[in-house]
C-alpha cells in the first residue's frame, strides 16, 4: 500500500494524458483544433483534418460507459486480475475514449452507468516500477446503496 507522500512521487503512466486539476479532481489532457473545431484525446501532434498543431485542452473526466469488457487472463504491467477496460463517452466534449475501469467496480459495471476519472497507484511502468494511472470509477447515483 502506498502513502499519500509516495503517491505524490509516483510517475504518471502514460505521461501527459491526465493531471490533477485542484479541487475539481483529475482531468484528461486532450487537444482542440480551432480551425477544424474538433477535440481529440489524446492530443495528436497534428490535426488529421488540416495538419495544424492542435491546442492543449483540458477535458472533464465525467462520462458514461458505452461498452466494456472484463479481462480475466494474466494482466500486463502488474494490473490487478481481473481488470476491466471500456469505451467511455465524455460528457463535456462528446469524445468516446478507451480506458481502464476501476477493478473494484467489476461486479457493478453496466453500459450506461456514470463514471468519473481517478488517478491512483495502479500497476507498474515498463521498467517494473510502481506508477500512477488514470482509470474510471463508477459514480453512485442518488438512491443507490453503494
Amino acid at each position: 500500500m502506498h502513502t499519500d507522500n509516495e503517491q505524490d512521487t509516483l510517475p504518471l503512466v502514460p505521461k501527459g494524458i491526465a493531471a490533477e486539476a485542484g479541487g475539481t479532481g483529475p482531468v484528461l489532457i486532450g487537444g482542440h483544433c480551432p480551425h477544424c473545431r474538433r477535440d481529440f484525446f489524446p492530443r495528436p501532434r497534428y490535426c488529421p483534418g488540416c495538419m495544424r498543431p492542435p491546442q492543449e485542452r483540458l477535458l472533464s473526466g465525467d462520462g458514461v460507459i458505452y461498452s466494456y469488457t472484463v479481462v480475466r487472463i494474466r494482466p500486463p504491467l502488474g494490473l490487478p486480475q481481473p481488470y476491466a477496460v471500456g469505451f467511455v463517452d465524455l460528457n463535456q466534449s462528446g469524445l468516446r475514449i478507451f480506458g481502464l475501469l476501476n477493478h473494484g467496480d467489476i461486479d457493478r459495471l453496466a453500459i450506461g452507468k456514470r463514471v468519473r476519472l481517478k488517478l491512483g497507484p495502479l500497476g507498474q511502468d515498463g521498467g517494473g516500477q510502481a506508477c500512477m494511472r488514470p482509470y474510471f470509477s463508477l459514480v453512485a447515483a442518488e438512491g443507490d446503496d453503494d
